[in-house]
């Protein structure tokens, strides 16, 4: 699924997307890292995994929309 990178806090590798309908996600460390990203910046477009319904939705893998997706 695609988003919006909305915040994105270089020191903890942590932030937030925007889904195209407007709903907000956060993302910790380990969903950075897991897409092999260096930096993030506020109104790139993100290719997203998430895990999770309702208020447990969370994201667990972010990497840019261009870049492949590992699976």
């Amino acid at each position: 699924m695609q988003a919006t990178a909305f915040t994105f806090d270089a020191s903890t590798r942590a932030g937030s997307v925007l889904l195209d309908d407007g709903t907000p996600l956060e993302f910790d460390a380990p969903a950075f890292d897991a897409g092999g990203l260096r930096l993030l910046r506020p109104g790139q477009r993100v290719r997203i995994r998430t895990e999770g319904s309702g208020d447990g939705r969370r994201v667990v893998f972010v990497t840019l929309a261009t870049y492949p997706d590992a699976g």
